[in-house]
């Protein structure tokens, strides 16, 4: 366990040791902040419904952003193969990345905080409906990420990386939604309805947190942390 928190801590001291780091939250807090009050006084609703519409969107961006390098890079400096030589499993590594990332998140998502201290200064939202947004978010954005590690790992190109990542993400979560689902077989519909982030995550936007969501998310990271392991355990750099 101490070997994969080291692995951690370089990890995220790779963000914040550049000016990486500290352009991509700046730019997440200025679109979704600017995004939501726009949205906020035109409704004029003690309500974070607008905020975690709209974050889907903006992490379907961010996040490749964040994971395009984490292999990437590491190959195309030829780091990798020291790392590789660590007293430590694939899985680790990878389980080590994955961390990094999410905990990224997790400070990107408590600096947005401060809406909803802002509105329940202005009225009474649904404190629950709120939590359960940033659950959802969470595991959407954790989906995100293991796809990013994923694709980081079988390129050199981090741009590459990002457009592949941001295609994947967004093709799974737009195949849930009706206009697809209308013109494909009523069985097809069902298992693209099913494989969706968007059908998961709003079914948690509702306030309803279902054992099925849950494990649909811890799923899709595992599935894909299971891939880029074996990426990783191939070898195949060069």
């Amino acid at each position: 366990m101490n070997k994969i928190l080291i692995l951690v801590k370089k990890e995220l001291n790779s963000y914040f040791n550049s000016p990486l780091g500290y352009i991509v939250v700046s730019i997440f807090l200025l679109i979704t902040g600017w995004l939501f009050i726009q949205g906020f006084f035109v409704s004029a609703q003690a309500s974070m419904r607008s905020f975690f519409g709209l974050i889907p969107f903006i992490l379907m961006f961010i996040l490749p952003a964040v994971t395009m390098s984490s292999w990437s890079e590491e190959k195309r400096s030829g780091t990798v193969e020291v790392l590789m030589s660590f007293p430590i499993s694939n899985f680790q590594v990878v389980l080590a990345k994955f961390l990094s990332n999410f905990i990224f998140l997790g400070i990107m998502l408590a600096l947005t905080l401060a809406i909803p201290s802002m509105i329940s200064n202005l009225g009474a939202p649904d404190k629950g409906i709120i939590m359960a947004g940033y659950l959802g978010t969470l595991l959407l954005g954790a989906s995100y990420i293991a796809v990013g590690l994923w694709v980081s790992s079988v390129t050199k190109n981090q741009i590459v990386s990002f457009i592949t990542t941001v295609a994947i993400v967004f093709a799974f979560y737009i195949i849930g939604n009706s206009f697809i689902l209308d013109a494909l077989p009523a069985f097809i519909g069902e298992i693209g309805k099913f494989l969706s982030f968007s059908t998961h995550f709003n079914s948690i936007l509702r306030g309803v947190i279902s054992l099925s969501d849950i494990v649909y998310y811890i799923s899709i990271v595992l599935f894909f942390m299971f891939l880029n392991t074996n990426v990783v355990s191939s070898r195949k750099w060069k």
